[in-house]
């Protein structure tokens, strides 16, 4: 698989810390990172990239507005989540979901299978 510019959407510092080593393990570069609904929407309508990883509860808000900014660009995203699938906006329902905490090798096949798919 080549190499993807990934935004990451987290907003536990230290989970956000080790998925950027993990992903760059991967040989992927995160370019973009946010902890905040704001700052994500924000990032996800102007920065370049491949892909986009979201948590989806961000300081007791859901990451919808995020992930409808990503999908009116049509960029590939997936979801992590310490909830399981509770939580997708429902109009996302369908997008993988990687349980949280994730091992590297599970965060692997999913970028492989949403960028093959993209």
């Amino acid at each position: 698989m080549r190499q993807a510019s990934i935004f990451l959407v987290e907003d536990e510092a230290l989970i956000r810390m080790m998925l950027v080593e993990m992903v760059e393990e991967l040989g992927h570069e995160v370019i973009a990172e946010a902890g905040n609904v704001d700052e994500a929407r924000s990032l996800a309508e102007i920065e370049q990239y491949d892909l986009a990883i979201l948590d989806v509860n961000l300081h007791g808000m859901n990451v919808e507005p995020v992930a409808e900014v990503i999908a009116a660009r049509d960029l590939p995203l997936f979801f992590l989540s310490g909830y399981g699938s509770g939580g997708i906006p429902d109009q996302f329902k369908g997008a993988p979901v990687l349980s949280k905490p994730c091992e590297l090798e599970a965060l692997k096949r999913t970028i492989d299978a949403v960028l093959s798919n993209g």
